[in-house]
């Protein structure tokens, strides 16, 4: 069996809706509104550290402040319903960071309709767009005047050469589109050609084992590397196989 059948196998093994419940994709499908899908997917990836199982936990309370419906709250809340977000916090992601997210999601959804428009400037169809576009959503997401200096680390850019796994994740979980319904595919915008294969530490290790990166570090030329490997086996739809190489490293975990 050549490597693309390999891959190809393992998606089908991986790509399926028990791998939902799990995993913080899990977050988002609580929701049916497309915004509610867009603000709980974009928390799960930016705070997806650590255990599976502790993160989803810290997305439900975050989430449970919000009365479980974040885009009603980022419309309607009023200065007292941020209090409880005071004691919030998860690793080095802790209130000052949550109450900027909170700060920025109520600007942009009072004048946007899908949180797709801040990641589309700058867009072309080309394929090589991605690196531009983060580079560009990052200026535009910390943009506004009481932006703290120690927010923007939470959001990778490529500007500092970081490989963007949790917002290359998010991004997946918003443009891919398939009939497993693991991901959402609620974005048309951005094609599922442009994007760039998320590198976690799984991901990171079992391409190496299989010859997919040849960098030493892993930076955002590392990620580009791999998705380009990975476009050789599908050329529109190359992070499918993302299902693949994490599987496989979870597995490996948990047998090892």
């Amino acid at each position: 069996m050549d490597l693309k059948d390999f891959l190809d196998q393992k998606v089908a093994e991986f790509n399926q809706p028990d791998f939902i419940p799990l995993d913080p994709i899990s977050v988002p499908h609580r929701y049916s509104k497309k915004q509610d899908i867009e603000i709980a997917g974009f928390f799960a990836a930016v705070l997806a550290w650590g255990q599976r199982k502790t993160i989803i936990h810290k997305c439900l309370e975050l989430f449970g402040m919000m009365d479980n419906a974040p885009h009603d709250f980022m419309l309607h809340h009023r200065e007292s319903d941020l209090k409880p977000f005071l004691q919030f916090k998860h690793r080095t992601f802790n209130d000052i960071d949550t109450l900027y997210f909170i700060e920025f999601f109520s600007w942009f959804y009072k004048n946007h309709e899908s949180l797709e428009e801040a990641f589309t400037i700058g867009w072309t169809p080309e394929v090589d767009v991605m690196e531009r576009i983060l580079v560009n959503f990052h200026h535009y997401f910390f943009q506004l005047s009481v932006a703290p200096q120690r927010t923007k680390k939470h959001i990778a850019t490529p500007e500092r050469k970081a490989a963007c796994k949790r917002i290359n994740m998010f991004l997946r979980w918003m443009v891919r589109a398939d009939d497993k319904a693991v991901d959402f595919g609620i974005w048309k915008t951005i094609k599922p050609y442009q994007l760039i294969c998320p590198c976690d530490l799984h991901v990171d290790r079992v391409g190496r084992r299989l010859g997919l990166i040849t960098r030493k570090q892993t930076d955002w030329q590392t990620a580009v590397e791999l998705t380009e490997r990975l476009r050789e086996f599908d050329p529109e739809d190359p992070v499918k196989y993302d299902f693949a190489l994490f599987g496989m490293g979870v597995e490996e975990r948990m047998a090892g």
